[in-house]
């Protein structure tokens, strides 16, 4: 029989104690720790915990949030607290590269990302039938530089509506503002190419092609104002060599970008990362 699991998250000051008071609580709550994680950065004496844990039919969920910030009210601590049972609501934003998007509609389809798939927005109609295909429901968000405003204002109140947990841009082509970036803090998760050296604008693998380039790499990151240098989450590099053309690049470079960009997703929804300042903290 499967048991209700939790997931506690926390950081703090490192201090002595932390650890036997958090496990006594959980188990004077009735929990039986199933996996730990623990991180001490000396640099900036922080300590950052991840603790998954089972429970009984008589957990409460509220009642245990209650008596935490009681029983850690001494340490000072950040905090949440998140039931696996409970998948979190997610939209993928897309534009007219579809590699990204497929591939998590396929893990989706055999339950190797635990979410639940909410809607899909574009501001192409590119993708409608593949989101009505999947059951998905599909929302077209044009935009130009005149209507950003306009466009961003009904964004921000379809992940209010939708009570969206997470903003997954798979490959969506366009810069969120300033003011947006801010309101969804640690909620958006962005994919992008990362070469040596790095090539912006159109067609970066012909770019890289044309300059030798002998690895082709992904990164993906939470989104902040600063374009594309978001707290990064997962990292992922391909070799390649003098035989490889301007084409093949870009088949191994979406292969990598769809690779990074599950791995970061399903990081984010079993609750793995912490954030420590501009980096992340991540329990795998």
């Amino acid at each position: 029989m499967n048991k209700q699991k939790i997931v506690l998250t926390l950081a703090c000051d490192d201090s002595k104690g932390i650890i036997s008071t958090v496990s006594s609580y959980i188990s004077s709550c009735g929990g039986n720790i199933v996996e730990s994680g623990q991180y001490v950065d000396s640099d900036e004496n922080r300590f950052f915990m991840r603790l998954c844990f089972s429970v009984e039919d008589f957990f409460s969920l509220e009642d245990f949030k209650s008596g935490f910030s009681e029983a850690l009210a001494d340490f000072q601590v950040d905090w949440s607290v998140h039931d696996l049972a409970v998948k979190p609501r997610v939209m993928i934003m897309v534009s007219q590269l579809g590699h990204c998007l497929n591939d998590l509609l396929y893990r989706h389809s055999i339950n190797q990302l635990p979410m639940e798939l909410v809607s899909i927005v574009s501001n192409h109609e590119t993708y409608r039938s593949r989101a009505e295909h999947e059951g998905v429901d599909f929302y077209y968000l044009p935009i130009t530089a005149e209507t950003k405003p306009e466009q961003e204002a009904q964004l921000i109140k379809l992940i209010e509506d939708q009570e969206i947990d997470l903003v997954i841009l798979a490959r969506y082509m366009q810069v969120l503002s300033d003011d947006l970036c801010q309101k969804l803090a640690g909620k958006v998760i962005n994919i992008h190419h990362s070469f040596l050296p790095s090539f912006k604008g159109g067609k970066p693998y012909h770019q890289a092609h044309d300059r030798g380039v002998k690895l082709i790499g992904a990164t993906a990151h939470y989104v902040t104002a600063d374009l594309d240098e978001g707290p990064i989450i997962e990292q992922g590099v391909k070799r390649v060599d003098h035989a490889v053309s301007a084409n093949a690049m870009v088949a191994i470079g979406r292969d990598t970008e769809c690779q990074v960009l599950a791995k970061a997703v399903k990081l984010q929804l079993e609750h793995r990362i912490l954030l420590n300042e501009h980096r992340t903290v991540i329990f795998e």
